[in-house]
């Protein structure tokens, strides 16, 4: 891959639908019908970083081979420095480590480097419990932030509003830095969330169990677009 110039910040919402929540067992079928997102948010998790254990980069691979979607893959892992080459290779568009994996911010801005040398999106996420004031002046080596509305892990849990207190801030240091990093919200997000969740500055919203579990899925997704737009659209009134 070539190295790749910094995307600016998206002017509609993103969904990412999160194939965590699809059915295995029809896995084809399940990403096709949700070709109407803009992402398939991939969670990587490996029993150690969180309690649960998912798939890895050739499930990853196999993904990659049934979508046009973007990939967005999400390490929920332990050491993801020694992980994100396999994923590149695997057909991530973005890799999303989390702050708390890693020794400290010099190696966030440093893994942040290797994964735009190596041509893609550099994502980072944090737990709930984790400050973003920390992060905030490295904005510019981001492309994304993930914040995390619950505790990562499992899928169907519900969604922390406390957790747009962080969305708040960063929207405030990104657009006073004029960065392009994309604010990115997973855990809990349904009809019910977005629009709060859009309100508080997110750009890009990932939904598991909200969109597989619905008979249309593509239908949800638009209204899910269409709930954040509107929410966006007021914010900036």
């Amino acid at each position: 891959m070539t190295d790749m110039t910094v995307s600016p910040a998206p002017s509609s919402p993103i969904i990412a639908p999160s194939v965590l929540a699809a059915d295995f067992s029809q896995l084809g079928k399940e990403v096709a019908a949700v070709a109407g997102g803009d992402w398939l948010h991939v969670d990587i998790m490996d029993g150690h970083f969180v309690p649960n254990l998912s798939f890895g980069p050739d499930v990853t691979a196999t993904i990659k081979r049934v979508t046009d979607l973007e990939l967005d893959v999400h390490l929920m892992i332990e050491e993801p420095e020694k992980w994100v080459e396999r994923y590149v290779e695997a057909g991530a568009d973005c890799v999303i480590f989390h702050v708390e994996a890693v020794a400290d911010k010099d190696a966030v801005v440093a893994l942040c480097r290797t994964l735009r040398g190596l041509g893609v999106r550099a994502g980072i996420s944090v737990k709930p419990a984790t400050s973003v004031e920390e992060y905030l002046d490295i904005l510019g080596e981001v492309d994304l932030l993930l914040v995390m509305s619950v505790e990562p892990g499992f899928g169907g849990q519900s969604f922390m509003p406390e957790m747009l207190e962080k969305v708040k801030t960063l929207r405030a240091a990104i657009d006073a830095g004029q960065h392009s990093t994309v604010i990115e919200i997973d855990g809990g997000i349904s009809a019910d969330t977005i629009a709060d969740a859009a309100a508080a500055g997110c750009d890009a919203f990932v939904a598991g169990s909200a969109v597989f579990k619905q008979e249309d899925k593509a239908a949800y997704i638009d209204r899910l677009r269409s709930l954040a737009a509107a929410a966006q659209s007021q914010g900036q009134q």
